[in-house]
């Protein structure tokens, strides 16, 4: 094993200590050891023995697709078709890849990148909310405040300050 993948298994590994850190961490660390093995020099082995269209070939393409369209309305329908699954087989291999349904997906991206840009803070939250492909600032706020624990300027409001104290904190010494 390489020295890159020795230390992903063991990150992968650590998180049994952190048990509130596997659900957001685990699927990007495991990415991370597929990744490196594929890279390794069992890479051409691995893909050899690894079909070409499966169920989570398509999930990780419609998850692509999902991504460059995510401020768009979406159907679960045409989300199916994208994948070239029937809706109920797409939902549940989507569920079984990420942990939630495909719009779900979506809405974690908008609410994603609605966070970014309130703390980046170049714009109002209702503008933000239409950008990322709200139709009623409302929703996008009750969303938001459900993900994030707060209203959409507070919490940026309150990661700005974590940020400028993290930035402003002197470096501690070991």
């Amino acid at each position: 094993m390489t020295p890159e993948l020795v230390d992903t298994v063991t990150r992968w590994v650590q998180l049994l200590d952190a048990p509130e850190d596997i659900r957001p961490l685990a699927g990007r660390i495991e990415s991370e050891i597929l990744y490196r093995l594929l890279r390794g020099p069992l890479g051409p082995i691995l893909r050899q023995w690894s079909p070409a269209d499966t169920a989570t070939t398509r999930v990780r393409e419609v998850a692509r697709w999902i991504c460059a369209r995510y401020t768009e309305p979406l159907s679960i329908d045409a989300i199916a078709a994208a994948a070239h699954m029937s809706p109920a087989s797409l939902h549940r291999h989507f569920k079984a890849a990420t942990g939630m349904s495909p719009l779900k997906y979506q809405k974690n991206l908008r609410l994603q990148e609605a966070r970014r840009r309130l703390v980046a803070g170049d714009a109002t939250a209702a503008q933000i909310a239409q950008a990322v492909g709200y139709v009623s600032a409302t929703q996008f706020n009750r969303e938001y405040r459900s993900a994030y624990g707060l209203p959409p300027a507070r919490d940026a409001a309150q990661l700005r300050t974590r940020l400028a104290t993290d930035h402003t904190a002197p470096a501690r010494r070991a």
